[in-house]
């Protein structure tokens, strides 16, 4: 199995293999690699050099890959969620364990052959890495997993990006930007081209243009908030929340979105009192562990046991709103205050 890093430095210098298996959780780093296997193939006609293959025709596999692609060199064939690779029960042979037994015998009796006239691409959400398919296309293929990236990861990429069109950014902005909108990939992409028009060449990207022009996502939001709620300024606190509502974010999702928020403080609070360690804790995905410090920093506002109480009023509120007893704005408006009071 190779890095992300190290398939993109390859198809970067041209290196276009036969064999793949794509997987994991990065979808756009992952569709980003695919995207230039396809332009390092060259062209392709459907039905003719290209072929895509899902659950609903893997049977077929085979059979493409035996038949010639007329007119062209090789053929380009995407196997996409196949289910070949999918962990099964062992009470019950299935129609899909009897296939990938006979891929896997192809692919290693057959490979020279593939090797000349096919360029194989298998994408799935989910691998059993201990099936016999998965070790066949790790010996003689290449395996890539995209797992989501670490922080140090992103803020590379993305001063990588703003380098290459001559914007420059520093790594405390960088890592503001980060904060503010989220650690999947697609959403940082799509903000930081904003921001590269926004400061042109040979211009440079500050945190007031991230406050400006960036879509901040609500958990990024919900911290400004529980910041201002942290440290007695209500006004702030309730000036964030009807931002929240002005720009159509559903009462409902602010609600559990704030529950969630008060949950992990409540949650580091502990692990802090016991010695624990909060990536665990919390189930940080590796993309979010720069929220540690963040967390660390918002759990000193408060005591567990304002914590626990405000986690209460708000399951008290769901109640009330679900009887009819109060309207869900006002209610959490009155939390909010009561707290600050």
């Amino acid at each position: 199995m190779i890095t992300t890093e190290n398939i993109e430095k390859d198809l970067k210098m041209g290196k276009l293999q036969n064999l793949y298996l794509l997987y994991g959780e990065e979808l756009f780093l992952l569709e980003n690699s695919l995207k230039k296997i396809k332009l390092l193939f060259g062209e392709c006609i459907k039905g003719i050099n290209y072929i895509n293959i899902d659950d609903t025709n893997c049977n077929n596999l085979i059979s493409d890959i035996e038949t010639p692609s007329f007119g062209y060199e090789k053929k380009l064939i995407i196997a996409r969620n196949t289910g070949l690779f999918q962990k099964e029960g062992k009470r019950k042979v299935s129609d899909i364990q009897k296939l990938r037994e006979k891929v896997t015998d192809y692919i290693k009796d057959s490979f020279n052959l593939l090797n000349k006239s096919v360029v194989l691409v298998f994408v799935e959400e989910n691998v059993d890495c201990k099936q016999e398919l998965y070790k066949v296309i790790d010996k003689l293929g290449i395996v890539c997993r995209f797992d989501f990236e670490k922080p140090f990861q992103i803020e590379k990429r993305i001063m990588g990006i703003c380098k290459a069109y001559n914007v420059s950014i520093d790594k405390e902005t960088v890592k503001y930007f980060i904060e503010c909108c989220g650690g999947s990939m697609q959403d940082l992409i799509n903000e930081i081209r904003k921001l590269i028009e926004y400061a042109g060449n040979g211009g440079k990207i500050l945190k007031e243009d991230i406050d400006k022009l960036s879509i901040k996502k609500m958990e990024s939001i919900i911290f400004d908030l529980t910041d201002s709620l942290g440290k007695k300024n209500i006004e702030k606190s309730l000036e964030v929340l009807k931002n929240l509502i002005y720009a159509k974010e559903p009462i409902q999702k602010i609600l559990i979105t704030l529950y969630n928020h008060f949950r992990k403080l409540y949650f580091v609070k502990i692990a802090l009192r016991n010695n624990n360690d909060i990536i665990n804790t919390l189930k940080l995905k590796s993309n979010q562990v720069f929220l540690v410090n963040k967390y660390k920093m918002q759990a000193k506002y408060f005591k567990e046991n304002d914590l626990k109480e405000i986690l209460n009023k708000i399951m008290d509120l769901d109640y009330k709103y679900k009887s009819g007893e109060i309207d869900l704005q006002v209610g959490l408006e009155a939390i909010l205050c009561k707290y600050c009071s």
